[in-house]
């Protein structure tokens, strides 16, 4: 028996080192020769972003290709916390680039001198303006570089203290109707004209709205502006009788908003053309560019005005000047000024301010505005520099066109008078 299976023992043993033998070939040869995933692909992997580590990272030992020691894997999630921190410093950049504060206007000089009583600016599609003068009822057009040239006159304007050719507007369709409106004072009454500007010559000129009070010298509003909804917006004045301005049925100091052809736009809040009242004296209006209408307005002893224009409001005059009177359902201006500081004629919207031309306090204007509140303090410029300032606007190009007003009597004018000047933007 003994003897039987001892070849039976022997022949499992040398199957059992043949297994063995043949299994150890294989572990080394795909030691050598391997392409496929193994676990030196993954400390290579993890290795990459030590690589691209910030200066700040502490030194440390770079693991090697062939390392498989899952230590690079903390390094890399201790570095992801630098990666979302970087946009900090990028915000911060961001914020030190903020323009600060509000912008202020610098003279770049002159675009045309020599002008008498300039009033208003239309500006053209090329970039040009035509500019009324109130006691010529001469129409000029004024180009960027300083070309000025007389493109007509208005018929049948009387011109008495501060009535004459007073404001103009382009049709909202002027490229197709090439239709010039103004607001005229004749010998009976104050009133809205248009009239085609062909590029060199003004056609006759044609009623549109009549029957605005007339002062005898003083108060006849004038501006003209059409709104984003296409209606033409006509501020009067009171026509020096005070009365009329909290008379709804009078057209004196009130707000007017017509359609083209000069009737009451539909929407009007007395079923009239009158679309807000209690004004002195408006002559400055202009949109902002979210469509909201803003007015400057002369006051008589006690506050000029910076009005926000809203449907149906009563602004308070004769009752009142200057704030006050919200309680007494009257509306209060978003600013205001001693009247001898002010006298704002013209008005416009640039770079987040409104700009306030003054004629009494020979100065422009700046009041910071935003969401159709005034955001910040009043801050004059100019002052006294170029004497009495009629109105301003913004050009096409962005800058500021300045018209002063020395040439009507008031004072004495300076050598040049009356001027326009271009107005740069800076902060």
């Amino acid at each position: 028996m003994t003897r039987s299976r001892t070849p039976r023992l022997t022949l499992r043993a040398l199957l059992l080192t043949v297994v063995l033998c043949t299994a150890t070939a294989c572990g080394l040869t795909g030691t050598d020769n391997s392409g496929g995933p193994d676990r030196r692909a993954t400390p290579s992997k993890s290795a990459r972003p030590t690589a691209t580590a910030t200066p700040t990272t502490p030194a440390s030992p770079t693991p090697s290709a062939t390392s498989v020691s899952p230590k690079p894997t903390p390094r890399a999630t201790s570095a992801a916390p630098k990666r979302r921190a970087a946009p900090r410093p990028a915000a911060s950049r961001k914020a030190a680039s903020r323009p600060a504060g509000p912008a202020r206007p610098v003279v770049a000089g002159t675009i045309a001198k020599g002008l008498t009583t300039p009033w208003d600016l239309a500006f053209l599609p090329d970039g040009s303006a035509l500019l009324s003068e109130r006691d010529t009822a001469r129409i000029d057009r004024v180009t960027p570089g300083g070309n000025v040239s007389t493109v007509g006159r208005v018929p049948g304007v009387v011109h008495e203290g501060e009535g004459g050719l007073l404001g103009l507007a382009l049709s909202p369709h002027f490229s197709r109707d090439r239709l010039l409106y103004a607001y005229i004072t004749t010998g009976t009454d104050n009133r809205v004209v248009r009239m085609t500007y062909t590029g060199s010559a003004l056609g006759a000129p044609e009623a549109v709205f009549t029957g605005i009070p007339r002062g005898p010298q003083h108060h006849n509003g004038g501006r003209l502006r059409f709104g984003p909804d296409g209606y033409l917006y006509v501020p009067t004045g009171d026509g020096e009788q005070r009365a009329r301005a909290q008379n709804r049925s009078s057209l004196g100091g009130k707000v007017l908003r017509l359609t083209a052809s000069g009737k009451p736009a539909p929407g009007n809040p007395f079923g009239t053309a009158v679309w807000t009242y209690g004004h002195r004296n408006v002559e400055g209006l202009v949109f902002d560019p979210q469509g909201r209408l803003w007015a400057s307005e002369f006051g008589d002893k006690a506050a000029d005005e910076l009005n926000r224009i809203r449907a149906g409001g009563n602004y308070g005059w004769p009752v009142l000047e200057g704030r006050g009177g919200a309680r007494r359902g009257y509306v209060d201006p978003l600013a205001q000024w001693p009247t001898d500081d002010a006298s704002p004629s013209g008005l416009a919207y640039a770079d987040g301010s409104m700009w306030l031309a003054s004629l009494r306090g020979e100065r422009l204007w700046r009041v910071p505005v935003a969401g159709g509140r005034v955001t910040g303090a009043s801050k004059a410029f100019l002052v006294g520099t170029y004497g009495r300032l009629r109105h301003v606007a913004r050009a096409p190009d962005g800058s500021l066109w300045l018209l002063t007003n020395n040439t009507d009597g008031r004072v004495s004018p300076r050598p040049g008078d009356d001027r326009i000047l271009r107005l740069r933007l800076t902060r």
